[in-house]
């Protein structure tokens, strides 16, 4: 019995990893150091940075422009006491230095037993929404 269960939650931790690799959304997490330990493949593809790239490496201090440093770690670090964020705007510098305007969820990550283990975040991808804002201001 214990094993079938073991086996199930298996499955269910293999799909769930399934989903979050090829969601259409870019999805990250972070540790309780702010270490990435989570990095989906629409974050490489809309980032330029392979996971390779960004496994263990602190998020804010390699991988945010430097004056939206501080309001990014704010952020991260109110999701680390619990304290969740949605529709954060923010722009981040693709690999080969190109803006991307991202909205972010940032979201608690608790173990099975409900301590703060880290976050998770969840973008979307505004760039084009940005720009045709831009326009129908200009007009």
């Amino acid at each position: 019995e214990r094993k079938v269960a073991e086996e199930v939650a298996e499955r269910v931790a293999q799909d769930l990893r399934a989903l979050i690799d090829t969601a259409n959304a870019p999805i990250f997490g972070i540790d309780q150091d702010g270490l990435v330990n989570e990095w989906n493949n629409k974050a490489a593809d809309i980032s330029g940075y392979t996971q390779n790239e960004v496994m263990g490496k602190n998020l804010v201090e390699q991988f945010i422009a430097s004056e939206y440093k501080t309001a990014v770690k704010t952020v991260l670090d109110n999701a680390l006491q619990g304290r969740e964020t949605a529709n954060f705007e923010f722009p981040l510098f693709t690999k080969d230095n190109k803006r991307i305007d991202v909205l972010l969820n940032a979201t608690t990550r608790r173990d099975n037993l409900r301590n703060i283990v880290g976050v998770v975040g969840v973008g979307q991808d505004i760039t084009e929404r940005k720009v045709a804002e831009e326009d129908l201001q200009r007009v």
